[in-house]
């Protein structure tokens, strides 16, 4: 099936020399260089070379080009100069725009949407996340077949019930991909129900469960390989994890408890995004505490917090969830970084922890943290078994903090601290 422009199997290939563009409107939260530092380590996470980084200012966007006739033909040197293979701009490009500006500059030009998307192409591993990378392209890359390459202009002949007389190459390109995309639709709606079935049967369970979210290499697999030892991908790249894990842990006063690695955030995620990871991103929505991970040795670190509340806002997170900072990568900070970053995280004890995922300094009072906050509506009871049954004390140790236990006129004597609800699945349990 043609989807529009033809790629070269080889233009993300590893090792691509690149230069990277960011037209800088004003307005950000962000500097210049920190959103060239960002896009850099996005096009590196796919093996491109990026030998050229270059801030754009702009007055006034351009239809045709986005940035002005003077800025496309200094790029164009560069590019000339450089024997660059790519140009990854910072910004959302239209189809229009990018055609021109590959005309312009003689390479190929890729917005931060597609280079994201790029990204996601080669990192999923499971049928899942190849779904919906594939579902997320298809949705991307229907709106490129406005671009007037000559193999979409021939006209075809109707066969059978498609196709009819006259319709042109992109109008059945056009009606392929909203085919597929409908079956990949139909597809993810049966991941959705199966992720579904099995939180209703955890719920049932019920075992709570703690999401990691944070922005994209800010260390959330590193803090879950610590907290399960799991073997999960945890390295120094941007969404160097795609596909959710769970991984079961125990907390204080918690016998199991269900933790979620999940994809990191970015600034201005792609829709496409968005909506094709949505049954992976249910796994947040439908959390019982959130652990929102930051890399807090970054610069832009209060900016990237921003743009994480955004997206939990978007995939229709609960501003009532309950949740904690975890500030990362204390060790990375110089000795009077990690003293105001102590300081300002006591003030706001209820809501933040500081820590290194790496070295695991402050982890266990995270960890401390978070039984806390999820046992805080739990009441003790005070029970009394047959000793014989087993299984009823076993039930208690696993749904419930066993405080104290002893045998008074033949009976044993369970002192537990438990949800409500648990206490009343004790008496109705199977």
């Amino acid at each position: 099936m043609s989807t529009g422009f033809e790629r070269d199997p080889d233009e993300f290939a590893r090792g691509a020399r690149a230069l990277v563009v960011y037209p800088d409107m004003g307005g950000s939260s962000r500097d210049a260089e920190a959103r060239l530092e960002e896009t850099a380590g996005l096009a590196a996470a796919i093996g491109v070379d990026v030998v050229e980084r270059i801030a754009v200012r702009l007055r006034q966007p351009k239809p045709g080009t986005l940035i002005g006739s003077g800025q496309v033909e200094a790029l164009a040197e560069t590019v000339r100069d450089g024997e660059l293979q790519l140009a990854v701009f910072d910004a959302s490009l239209t189809p229009v725009q990018q055609r021109n500006l590959e005309t312009a500059l003689g390479c190929k030009v890729i917005d931060r949407t597609g280079l994201i998307l790029e990204i996601f192409g080669e990192r999923a591993r499971t049928a899942e996340g190849r779904l919906q990378v594939e579902l997320a392209h298809l949705d991307y890359q229907a709106g490129r077949l406005v671009r007037s390459w000559t193999h979409l202009e021939r006209q075809r002949g109707g066969f059978g019930f498609l196709g009819g007389p006259g319709e042109t190459q992109i109008e059945a390109d056009r009606r392929l991909i909203r085919d597929r995309m409908a079956r990949l639709r139909r597809e993810l709606d049966q991941v959705s129900r199966t992720r579904t079935l099995h939180r209703d049967r955890r719920q049932r369970a019920p075992w709570p469960v703690v999401a990691l979210v944070g922005y994209t290499n800010a260390g959330k697999s590193t803090l879950f390989n610590r907290l399960t030892g799991a073997g999960v991908m945890a390295e120094n790249l941007l969404f160097a994890t795609l596909d959710p894990t769970l991984r079961q842990i125990a907390l204080p006063g918690i016998d199991k408890a269900i933790l979620s690695d999940t994809v990191g955030f970015v600034s201005e995620l792609p829709t496409q995004l968005v909506a094709a990871f949505k049954a992976t991103l249910e796994e947040v929505v439908s959390a019982d505490l959130l652990i929102h991970v930051r890399d807090i040795a970054h610069p832009d670190t209060e900016a990237q917090r921003v743009d994480v509340e955004k997206v939990l806002q978007e995939i229709g997170v609960s501003e009532q969830t309950p949740r904690f900072e975890a500030w990362n990568k204390l060790d990375l900070l110089d000795d009077e970084q990690r003293e105001e970053a102590l300081a300002m995280a006591a003030r706001r004890t209820d809501e933040v922890r500081v820590i290194s995922a790496l070295t695991g300094e402050g982890v266990d009072a995270l960890v401390e943290a978070v039984a806390g906050r999820l046992t805080e509506g739990h009441r003790r009871y005070t029970l009394r078994l047959d000793p014989a049954d087993g299984a009823a004390a076993a039930w208690l140790h696993q749904h419930g903090d066993v405080i104290e236990q002893h045998i008074e006129d033949e009976q044993a004597v369970y002192e537990v601290r438990m949800a409500p609800r648990d206490y009343e699945r004790f008496f109705t349990r199977g």
